[in-house]
Parts: C-alpha cells; sequence; structure tokens
C-alpha cells in the first residue's frame, strides 16, 4: 500500500484562533468541531485538523518542547501573480504575518511567504 496524505495536523497553542483564522479568515469549512480539536476542509481535498499543542504532543509521545523553524511549509499554488497577491491580503487581514512579501523572481516565478498564529509558514506562488 502506498502513502498518502489525508489530513495534516498542526499542534497549536490556541484552537480558537486558529480555528478562525482557518475558518473565518481563510474560507476552510469545519468538518469536526470538539474541545481542543477542529477539522475542516481546505479547498478541493485537503483537510487540515487543529489539535491542542500539548495534547498533539502527548498523543504522538513527544515532548512538547520546541520552537523556531519546524522544517516545513504549506504551499498554495495558484494561477497568476494577482491571485498570490489575494491570498497575501487575505492571510494577513486574518491574522498572518507576512514573512516575505510577494515578488518575482529570478527564473520568472512570484511567491510570497506568511506564517499562521502559530508560526506555520505558507507559501503562495504562481505556478511557473
Amino acid at each position: 500500500m502506498a502513502v498518502q496524505v489525508s489530513v495534516i495536523m498542526l499542534g497549536v497553542r490556541d484552537v480558537a484562533r486558529a480555528k478562525k483564522f482557518y475558518v473565518e479568515g481563510l474560507g476552510g469549512d469545519v468538518e469536526q468541531d470538539y474541545p481542543g480539536f477542529v477539522r475542516c476542509k481546505l479547498g478541493d481535498g485537503s483537510s487540515l485538523a487543529l489539535y491542542e499543542w500539548e495534547a498533539a504532543a502527548q498523543d504522538a509521545g513527544v515532548s512538547a518542547e520546541g520552537s523556531g523553524f519546524r522544517g516545513v511549509s504549506f504551499h498554495f499554488i495558484t494561477d497568476s501573480r494577482d491571485e498570490v497577491d489575494e491570498a497575501m491580503r487575505t492571510a494577513e487581514d486574518a491574522g498572518a504575518t507576512v514573512v516575505k512579501a510577494a515578488a518575482a523572481t529570478n527564473w520568472g516565478g512570484y511567491f510570497g511567504y506568511f506564517s499562521d498564529p502559530d508560526g506555520y509558514l505558507w507559501k503562495v506562488t504562481t505556478a511557473g
């Protein structure tokens, strides 16, 4: 059996804040909503679970300590520069921090980065 991603789970410090960011701010649709846990649909097929940070660490059997770059970023690929700019504005309006403003690259692309309220990085980019 080949491995596939069904749901991406993020350990967050404040589930209500993360839910507001991803659902109200970025337009996700709630699939499950329990105290300390929310799962929402993002776009056409991606699901994101938001779980209390300490509970997520306990669930995995690891320490809840950790900070800084987590070695992962999420990528949202759009069809145009205008869509990149729109997504960046929407995220910032929802409470994201723009980490790297959208700009053209020397290879012809266009992208920027924002971080969600828990510091998870999102790259918004054109397809090519």
